[in-house]
């Protein structure tokens, strides 16, 4: 099992260093929900517990549309982690809408297939909760609407909207999942990652990504862990994933 808290420790030094911030004292770890148990989010969150103490305040599992977690789900990921951190996502009600990113871009990306603007949407946490440091936590593996799961998915579908969710999901389906499952580079991929570079860079966005195998006599194996704020952790996570899954 990685270290997970000294490669948090290490991260987040150097994240904090190149954005020329001191050390983060308002800090909002995202990580997946329990349907995403693999992923060690789990571990990862309660370590950056360990390491902020009461810095890090706010803890939002990114349910996209799904139900908030139950007490035992929350029990069997996050152990003994303060349940007053927990924080619960809400994609009708606790979005904002940071802009679109262009039709011209969307039908470009997608091949002429879809011709919309697409809503880039987060919650309202991260958009107006002050946090000065955000730990995107999770797991890339293969995943039939956008490729590889995980990096601005978990925050554009995680703690995003039903508008910005329905059509993202849309639009995959109609370019064919069957082109898209195992593969980083696709439409919606290119889509999101757009609306990343327009409208979340003034955020201080850490992405944690683990890859995991699934092993038939070992269960869930950690195969590498990528830290990082731009489109090249979730490039180079993808590539092992393809390896292994």
């Amino acid at each position: 099992m990685p270290d997970y808290l000294d490669a948090l420790r290490v991260s987040i030094d150097a994240f904090s260093k190149a954005r020329g911030q001191a050390d983060p004292q308002r800090v909002l770890a995202i990580p997946p929900d329990h349907t995403r148990m693999d992923s060690q989010a789990g571990p990862i969150t309660r370590a950056a517990w360990q390491l902020l103490g009461n810095r890090l305040k706010d803890v939002m599992p990114a349910l996209g549309t799904h139900e908030a977690m139950k007490e035992p789900e929350l029990q069997k990921m996050f152990g003994d982690l303060p349940r007053d951190l927990i924080r619960v996502h809400r994609s009708r009600t606790d979005v904002d809408t940071l802009g679109y990113v262009d039709q011209e871009f969307v039908t470009k990306a997608t091949e002429g297939i879809y011709n919309k603007p697409w809503p880039a949407q987060v919650n309202r946490i991260i958009s107006q909760g002050g946090h000065d440091l955000i730990l995107s936590i999770g797991q890339v593996v293969p995943h039939e609407v956008i490729g590889m799961a995980n990096y601005t998915k978990n925050i554009f579908v995680g703690t995003g909207g039903n508008a910005g969710t329905d059509d993202s999901h849309y639009l995959s389906a109609l370019y064919g999942c069957e082109r898209i499952m195992g593969r980083c580079d696709n439409p919606l991929r290119r889509i999101l990652n757009r609306g990343a570079e327009m409208f979340l860079t003034p955020y201080p966005i850490l992405y944690v990504l683990t890859v995991v195998e699934s092993t038939v006599d070992s269960g869930p194996v950690v195969r590498g862990i990528f830290v990082g704020d731009d489109h090249s952790v979730f490039f180079e996570a993808g590539e092992l994933s393809a390896k292994v899954n």
